[in-house]
């Protein structure tokens, strides 16, 4: 299957970061416990949440997927990464399977893109069953990182997850940051990013939780000051119990990402 990357008018980039929660839709916060078989049985309404996705990525050049399902039984042992690029016609595809708990579920971050990656390397992070997936667009000090991760619900936890990916990201002059963070940009341990790191905070938080009715913004798209982080925005429609979060970005002037075929 052969697909040419589309050219990126003005080297701006479109971000979307993405907690799927597996495909499951969740509206309210009893349907965690009435809904709770959705949680680890498949069925017909995840593959049309996926869908309803996936007719909205081909909008944007680079998705990182959070609670991403990489093949089990809750997936109808489908992996949710892939299913969603191809449904899209989106060219490059790559996962990081991080808590595979028996058969029942393996959870995952998720990279789609329709630019071709230099590299795409795995991290486990600091505590159980989390990563970080770094995706490098072009080579050298010039390259375009992009981390994509889903931190701990325990701020020690994710102190030390920050504090690892702030030593990953100090060989990246330009650099995003984009996940479910699990915590607000006002936090201790964001602070101490921010103060270890180039990641800038945005000027407003954007809340993305719960998606029914948004009150927390704990989903962020971080980004060095040499990449400008240009416009930052939720989508209306709701895929999980998170809001997607999206963001325009203008890449440095003298480094376009790399553009290829699909191998």
């Amino acid at each position: 299957m052969n697909r040419t990357a589309a050219p990126i008018a003005d080297r701006r980039l479109r971000l979307l970061s993405c907690n799927i929660l597996a495909g499951a839709s969740v509206q309210r916060y009893s349907e965690y416990v009435t809904r709770s078989l959705n949680a680890v049985l498949p069925g017909r309404s995840k593959i049309d949440n996926l869908d309803r996705l996936a007719a909205l990525l081909p909008e944007f050049d680079v998705i990182g997927l959070q609670e991403v399902d990489a093949g089990s039984l809750r997936s109808g042992f489908l992996n949710q990464t892939r299913y969603l690029a191809e449904a899209a016609g989106m060219p490059y595809w790559s996962h990081q399977p991080n808590r595979p708990v028996a058969k029942l579920s393996h959870t995952a971050n998720g990279l789609i893109s329709r630019i071709e990656p230099s590299a795409v390397l795995d991290y486990p992070l600091p505590g159980h069953g989390r990563g970080a997936l770094l995706v490098r667009f072009g080579e050298d000090a010039d390259a375009l990182a992009v981390v994509i991760v889903h931190l701990s619900l325990r701020a020690l936890t994710r102190a030390r997850q920050l504090g690892f990916i702030a030593e990953i990201l100090q060989d990246h002059p330009h650099a995003v940051l984009m996940g479910d963070l699990n915590t607000d940009l006002d936090s201790v341990e964001m602070r101490q990013l921010f103060a270890r790191t180039r990641l800038q905070p945005p000027t407003q938080p954007t809340p993305t939780f719960p998606s029914w009715k948004p009150k927390r913004a704990l989903d962020h798209i971080l980004a060095s000051p040499s990449v400008a982080l240009e416009k930052v925005w939720t989508l209306p429609q709701a895929f999980s119990d998170h809001l997607a979060l999206a963001a325009e970005i203008r890449l440095p002037a003298h480094r376009p990402p790399r553009q290829g075929a699909h191998r």
